[in-house]
């Protein structure tokens, strides 16, 4: 909720129930004069700082802040949306959530009859599915190593399930597929070893979307030649590459109507002091989604 506006703020008054983002774009780099502002390469944050009573400045993370009851942002992070909506459903579109359906709808294309793989069911994996299954895939393959992830990402529309753990996944997805491989596979943990699986477990001019964050030190190695042989298109996405004030109320819309459920991600709420805790079970694989409630 918007507790109050800075000067020359006009998009959002006090009162308005908004959604934070953290890639506010700018309307004037190259991408977005190019209409194509979900690639804005100038997205900004807010100028002044944010300051404990004594002065000291924050940092905050992404520009937005978390784990604190009030924050300060650039007015374009605060998208308006339908305020009926639940706030701990709502606040999952600020990033994971958004990402992964972003991924599989925007990035990936996702259209009625594809087939789909997604790596990694965790909270973005488990959104990627989701958006395939909005887009009408016929086929949404999840991959993970956690039998508890796997069945979650049924309940998000997965129709198959792999667990690598124990079954090689490519070669899954592949017999899955007619031997062919999915059209669009989706790689949400960002490791070259699953890359590699995302690659090869596509059809031949299919698409691999990278969503997962990798690290700084990893590397890939690929037989150019492959790179080169089986066509198609290796695209990251950056934030589902969303567009907030097109995606942001389109989705709480779907969402209200009964075709999207965010509801589904949110396996507990919190308060603020529990967030340590919480931590650990999202690293154990306990949770989907924990959301703070304050």
């Amino acid at each position: 909720m918007v507790e109050s506006v800075g000067d020359g703020v006009t998009d959002v008054e006090p009162g308005d129930f908004v959604i934070l983002n953290w890639r506010a774009v700018c309307g004037k780099c190259r991408a977005c004069l190019r209409g194509r502002p979900w690639y804005c390469f100038d997205t900004h944050n807010a100028q002044q700082k944010m300051t404990l009573t004594d002065g000291t400045e924050l940092s905050p993370a992404l520009g937005i802040g978390a784990f604190a009851e009030k924050t300060l942002v650039a007015a374009g992070q605060c998208t308006k949306v339908n305020p009926v909506v639940a706030p701990q459903v709502a606040g999952l579109l600020g990033c994971g959530v958004m990402a992964g359906i972003g991924a599989a709808i925007n990035t990936g294309n996702v259209g009625r009859g594809d087939t789909v793989a997604v790596i990694g069911c965790g909270g973005v994996g488990d959104a990627a599915v989701a958006g395939s299954h909005l887009a009408g895939a016929a086929k949404i393959i999840a991959v993970d190593i956690d039998d508890r992830k796997l069945e979650k990402a049924r309940t998000m529309g997965a129709t198959h399930t792999v667990n690598s753990r124990t079954t090689d996944p490519v070669e899954a997805i592949r017999e899955l597929t007619g031997g062919f491989g999915a059209d669009v596979v989706i790689e949400a943990v960002g490791r070259p070893e699953t890359y590699q699986q995302a690659f090869y477990a596509r059809d031949l001019a299919g698409t691999v979307v990278l969503v997962g964050v990798p690290t700084p030190e990893m590397k890939l190695d690929l037989p150019l030649l492959d790179v080169f042989g089986r066509g198609g298109s290796l695209k990251s996405s950056w934030y589902g590459d969303c567009l907030p004030s097109r995606d942001f109320p389109m989705l709480i819309d779907l969402h209200l109507q009964g075709r999207l459920d965010l509801g589904a991600f949110v396996t507990e709420t919190i308060q603020l002091d529990e967030v340590e805790n919480a931590f650990k079970r999202m690293h154990h694989g306990d949770v989907l989604r924990s959301v703070v409630m304050l």
